[in-house]
């Protein structure tokens, strides 16, 4: 059965409380102080929650990597032609990229799915290397008017709802990845737009994929020109991401609405997914605790989005690659806190007696 939209946030479930209280009463009897792990045992309790397990599996990961084009790459708002985004494909499914490198490190999968690449990828899709989802090749320039239309942005989540409900049966971890040359210019403008910041996107606009600093007030201008043209209404997720988003950004939000209707806790990645958060977020308050802020990167406005989010990140690396990698490595500390939960003797059973 295909979910839709709807159906995906009726199925969302807040995360169950007395699982998490079951947990904490459990990690209060394993042979340590009191919260002697601080973070990596509060990270164990929401996966409790989250899960419905105090036995929480955490074995079979994926990374979904949504890519997608930018028409808004025109107004030189970054330095790489839009080109880059298919060439950095090849390389992905060629397993040379860095959340490759990273996802093999722990034991993930990458899932890539094309929802908007400019570029015909029909031989990857025919090869099995890629999932076929394409809306079109790249969004609309949003400079000069929407992104995509309201149908076209409902596309993009649903193929990401799809994509996580078929591979919920088959995952215990989702993480996010992206790739699309000029993405942290729809991210900046939908993290502005759902922060209500008015004229201002400049603490949201950062260097993105090594952007010359002397450039980032034209970025910035450009951003908010597309702003102020298309009047995106933040309490209405849809026009935001249809007028100022992306097509990997919706696909992601979906994959996080997906993944949650299924109980499934989500790594978030960087800038770019952490935007795709706040639109999954405005559809389903409810997706929030599925969701793991997996680190706070170099990029502007990242720290904005995850307090936004009212989240603690796992990590502060200073990373600003996206692709995933930020999940993939944060994928370790979910690792950890379920060992901790699965293989810690309790003061009982090791026979250790504490006043």
């Amino acid at each position: 059965m295909i979910m839709k939209l709807n159906d995906a946030i009726t199925a969302i479930e807040p995360a169950d409380q007395e699982f998490r209280q079951a947990a904490t009463e459990h990690i209060r009897n394993l042979t340590m102080p009191p919260w002697a792990l601080g973070e990596l045992l509060d990270l164990a309790v929401d996966l409790a929650g989250m899960t419905r397990n105090l036995k929480f599996p955490t074995a079979r990961k994926n990374i979904i990597l949504m890519a997608g084009d930018h028409g808004i790459v025109c107004e030189g708002v970054c330095p790489q032609p839009s080109s880059v985004t298919t060439q950095m494909l090849y390389n992905f499914v060629n397993g040379g990229a860095g959340v490759n490198v990273l996802a093999r490190q722990v034991g993930a999968t990458v899932t890539i799915v094309d929802v908007g690449v400019d570029a015909d990828l029909s031989e990857l899709v025919r090869d099995g290397k890629i999932i076929d989802r394409k809306i079109c090749r790249g969004t609309a320039n949003f400079a000069v008017g929407p992104a995509m239309s309201r149908a076209e942005a409902l596309q993009a989540i649903e193929a990401g709802i799809e994509v996580a409900t078929t591979l919920a049966p088959k995952t215990d971890i989702f993480g996010t990845g992206e790739m699309g040359i000029g993405n942290t210019s729809p991210s900046s403008a939908i993290v502005a737009v759902m922060a209500r910041a008015g004229n201002d996107v400049r603490p949201f606009t950062g260097l993105g994929a090594g952007l010359a600093p002397e450039k980032l007030l034209h970025k910035a201008t450009v951003i908010q020109r597309g702003i102020d043209l298309n009047s995106p209404d933040p309490d209405d997720a849809l026009d935001v991401l249809a007028k100022v988003g992306g097509f990997e950004i919706g696909g992601l939000a979906g994959v996080m609405l997906g993944a949650a209707a299924h109980r499934r806790p989500i790594l978030v990645d960087g800038f770019i997914s952490g935007a795709a958060a706040l639109i999954a977020r405005a559809l389903a308050p409810s997706v929030s605790d599925y969701l793991i802020a997996a680190h706070v990167g170099a990029e502007s406005g990242h720290e904005a989005v995850i307090k936004m989010l009212n989240k603690k990140p796992l990590l502060n690396l200073g990373l600003r690659l996206g692709e995933g990698t930020g999940a993939a490595l944060a994928m370790h500390l979910v690792d950890a806190a379920a060992l901790i939960v699965n293989e810690m003797a309790t003061f009982e059973s090791a026979g250790v007696k504490v006043c």
